[in-house]
């Protein structure tokens, strides 16, 4: 299956049962591969453990459910933020040439504790396809690790550095970009 995949919002009700989930309560997200791409489910632990199904799960992961503080009170550092931000913008472009600065960009809010891992799956181009979730929304992102060498990492380091500090403009793919050239 392609890596297409755009961030998806957890759930509010139960995908199974369709009653609301339970702030603070026990949840299960799923991601089940469809011929249309991925599909998220989140549920009740309870409908979860009794639902007959004859598919297994891409990804499954229990968690709790908190319900979303209304927009005035959500309180966010400005360089996580700014981090996130672009994040979400990269992985809707769905541009294969920036697949390193996305994972560099998902692996620096996994260590600033806003993401964590809920899976990880091996992947045909022979990186491995990361699950993360969204501690606070509860919105998933699927992040391919594409096994970045050591002697690229100073490169990428710059480029996801020049795109949080404005240097660099994402107006276009980077596929698509011209290259640049310099008069001697």
């Amino acid at each position: 299956m392609a890596q297409e995949w755009n961030i998806r919002p957890r759930g509010h009700v139960c995908t199974i049962c369709n009653q609301p989930l339970v702030d603070k309560g026990p949840c299960v997200s799923v991601l089940r591969e469809t011929p249309e791409g991925y599909e998220r489910m989140d549920c009740h632990a309870e409908c979860w453990k009794g639902l007959e199904r004859d598919w297994e799960p891409f990804s499954a992961w229990e968690g709790i459910y908190e319900t979303p503080a209304p927009a005035s009170q959500k309180v966010e550092h400005v360089k996580k933020e700014n981090a996130e931000e672009l994040l979400r913008h990269l992985i809707t472009l769905e541009d294969p040439a920036m697949s390193q600065v996305v994972y560099v960009l998902a692996v620096m809010l996994e260590r600033g504790k806003i993401l964590v891992e809920r899976d990880a799956k091996p992947h045909e181009s022979g990186g491995i396809l990361r699950v993360y979730e969204h501690r606070r929304s509860g919105d998933t992102f699927v992040v391919l690790d594409p096994k970045l060498r050591l002697d690229r990492l100073g490169e990428v380091q710059q480029q996801v550095v020049a795109l949080l500090s404005g240097t660099h403009a994402l107006t276009q793919p980077a596929a698509e970009q011209a290259p640049q050239t310099s008069v001697l």
